[in-house]
C-alpha cells in the first residue's frame, strides 16, 4: 500500500503537466491563428494601399499614365508582392500623336517588403524582380510632341535599390519609310542605386543576332528623361565573346570583341577593339588572323552605324576603312566602305581569298578600293563589289613554272623570241617586275584587273576566283600587231 502512493503521485504529476504543454501549444496555435488572420487583414487592407503606391510613384516618376492589371500580397514566404500587366505610357500629346503602345510593359514583377514599411514615406523596397520587360520608344518626331517641363503632380512613395530583369527587349521606333525599328534582345538587367535623379548602374547581357553571341556590359543608363526618352545618357564597357561568323555567309571565324561607349540612345560612340585568329573567306577556307580597333558613331533610331575609321591588320598587313553599315527595311544591312592599303602585303590577301596553295606571287601591295555589299542572302564573295586602283612592287611568282612563262612573253615582246626559254627568270625577274600599276573590280565572284602600266595597256586579265582560271586578252591597241612592242612597253 505504502508503495502504491508515491506511484499515484508521479501519475498525476506527469498528467498536470501534459495539461499544461496542451495548453501552452494550443495558445500558441490559437495565438498564430490569430496572428494569421490579423496579418492577413492587414495585407488585404494593404493592397490597395501599396497598388496606389506602386502606381503614383510611376507616374509622377514618367510624367504619364500608369496602367496596373494584376496586383496582390502574400505572407507565405514572408511579406511578398507582385504583380502583372504594368503598362507605362507615352506622354498624352505623344500618344494623341500616334504613339499609342506603352513605353514600358512589365509581365510580371515582385519584391519582399516590411509591413512596418507601409507606414514610412518613402517606403523603402531592396530588390525587386522583373519578367518580360518590353520598352519601346517612339519615333523622335513623336517624341517632339511632348511639352517641355510638365510635370506630373504626385510624390515618389516607393524607394527601390536594385531591380533584376529577365528577358527583356528594347526597341526604338522609326518613321522613315525604308528603315525598320531597332531591337534589342535582352537576357539580364541588373540596375542599382535606382534613383530619380542620378544615372542607375547596370550589368547587362544582350543577344546579338549577326553574328550569333552574347555581349555583355557594364555602366550607368540615365537619368531617365521623361520629355524624350531617346535622349536618355548611356554609357559602358562591353565585352563580346565567342561570336561565330559562320553565321554570315561567305564568311568564318570566332570573333572576340572589348570596347567602350558614351552618349544617348539615339546616338552612341562606340571605341573598341576585335579579334579573330582565324578569319576566312569561303572562296579559300584559309584562316587567316585579324585585328582592328574602330570608332563607330550608331545611330539609335535606325541602327545605321558609321565607321570612322577602322585600322586593321590582316596577317603582316595594315589597312584602314571608312564607311557605313546602312540597315534597310525587309531586307538587311548595305556595307559601303573606302579601304586603303598603304604598304601591304600581296600573298596575305591572295591567301585570304584565293585557294592556291602556296600563293601564286609575293611582293608589296598599295591599293584605293571601294568596297560595296549589298543586302541578300547570297554569299558575301559572291554579292560583294569592288573597284580601284593598285600598284604591285617586289613581285615574285612562287611557281618557277608561271616565272618562266612570264618572262618568255615579255621577251617575245620584245621581238627576242630565240631568247624565251625556261629558265630565264633567274636574271630577269627582279628587272621586269619592279612595279606594277593597275585597277580591279570585282563583280558576283569574278574578279577583272585592268592594268594601266604600259606594259598592259592593250590586255585585260579576267580571274574567276571560285573556278581559279586566268585568262589573258589581247585587245584593240593602236599600234598594229605586226609591229614590235618597244621593250619599255614589253616590259
Amino acid at each position: 500500500m505504502l508503495k502504491q502512493k508515491p506511484e499515484r503521485v508521479e501519475g498525476r504529476g506527469i498528467s498536470k503537466r501534459r495539461r499544461v504543454w496542451t495548453w501552452i501549444v494550443a495558445s500558441l496555435l490559437i495565438a498564430v491563428v490569430v496572428l494569421g488572420v490579423i496579418g492577413e487583414v492587414m495585407v488585404g487592407r494593404a493592397v490597395p494601399i501599396l497598388k496606389g503606391r506602386v502606381i503614383e510613384t510611376l507616374s509622377t516618376r514618367f510624367n504619364s499614365r500608369v496602367e496596373l492589371d494584376g496586383f496582390d500580397a502574400s505572407l507565405v514566404k514572408g511579406f511578398e508582392v507582385s504583380g502583372n500587366g504594368l503598362r507605362i505610357f507615352p506622354q498624352d500629346e505623344v500618344v494623341a500623336a500616334g504613339a499609342t503602345e506603352p513605353l514600358i510593359a512589365l509581365g510580371r514583377f515582385s519584391f519582399h517588403a516590411n509591413l512596418a514599411g507601409l507606414f514610412l514615406k518613402p517606403m523603402h523596397v531592396g530588390t525587386v524582380h522583373v519578367t518580360g520587360m518590353a520598352i519601346q520608344i517612339p519615333p523622335r518626331e513623336m517624341r517632339a510632341q511632348a511639352p517641355k517641363g510638365q510635370r506630373h503632380i504626385g510624390k515618389i512613395k516607393i524607394v527601390v535599390d536594385r531591380i533584376e530583369f529577365d528577358d527583356s527587349k528594347l526597341v526604338i521606333g522609326t518613321l522613315k519609310p525604308d528603315k525598320e525599328p531597332l531591337n534589342f534582345a535582352m537576357t539580364r538587367i541588373v540596375m542599382r542605386d535606382v534613383g530619380p535623379t542620378r544615372p542607375w548602374d547596370y550589368d547587362a547581357t544582350l543577344v546579338n543576332a549577326t553574328p550569333k553571341g552574347d555581349i555583355r556590359a557594364v555602366g550607368t543608363f540615365g537619368p531617365w528623361n521623361n520629355d524624350s526618352p531617346g535622349d536618355s545618357a548611356v554609357t559602358g564597357r562591353y565585352e563580346f565573346d565567342h561570336a561565330d561568323l559562320n553565321t554570315i555567309k561567305g564568311i568564318g571565324g570566332m570573333l572576340s570583341s572589348v570596347g567602350k561607349f558614351t552618349g544617348q540612345l539615339n546616338d552612341i560612340v562606340v571605341d573598341g577593339t576585335t579579334e579573330t585568329p582565324n578569319f576566312s573567306l569561303d572562296t579559300a577556307n584559309h584562316a587567316m588572323p585579324l585585328h582592328t580597333k574602330f570608332h563607330a558613331i550608331v545611330d539609335g533610331t535606325n541602327g545605321d552605324t558609321y565607321l570612322q575609321p577602322v585600322e586593321a591588320r590582316l596577317g603582316e598587313s595594315d589597312f584602314t576603312c571608312h564607311g557605313a553599315v546602312i540597315n534597310v527595311k525587309g531586307k538587311g544591312h548595305i556595307i559601303d566602305l573606302d579601304v586603303t592599303v598603304l604598304n601591304g602585303r600581296i600573298q596575305d590577301f591572295l591567301q585570304l581569298g584565293v585557294k592556291t596553295t602556296p600563293v601564286v606571287m609575293t611582293g608589296r601591295l598599295a591599293m584605293t578600293i571601294k568596297l560595296h555589299i549589298p543586302p541578300g542572302k547570297e554569299s558575301v564573295t559572291r554579292k560583294m563589289g569592288v573597284k580601284g586602283g593598285f600598284t604591285l612592287g617586289q613581285i615574285h611568282f612562287t611557281n618557277p613554272e608561271v616565272q618562266d612563262k612570264v618572262d618568255m612573253l615579255s621577251l617575245r615582246a620584245q621581238g627576242d623570241p630565240k631568247d624565251a626559254k625556261p629558265a630565264c627568270h633567274v636574271a630577269m625577274s627582279i628587272e621586269i617586275f619592279d612595279q606594277l600599276d593597275g585597277r580591279t573590280q570585282i563583280y558576283q565572284g569574278a574578279l577583272a584587273l585592268t592594268s594601266v602600266a604600259t606594259v598592259l595597256n592593250c590586255c585585260t586579265i579576267c580571274c574567276d576566283i571560285y573556278q581559279g582560271r586566268c585568262i589573258l586578252e589581247r585587245q584593240r591597241c593602236a599600234t598594229p600587231p605586226t609591229i614590235p612592242i618597244c621593250p619599255t612597253c614589253s616590259r
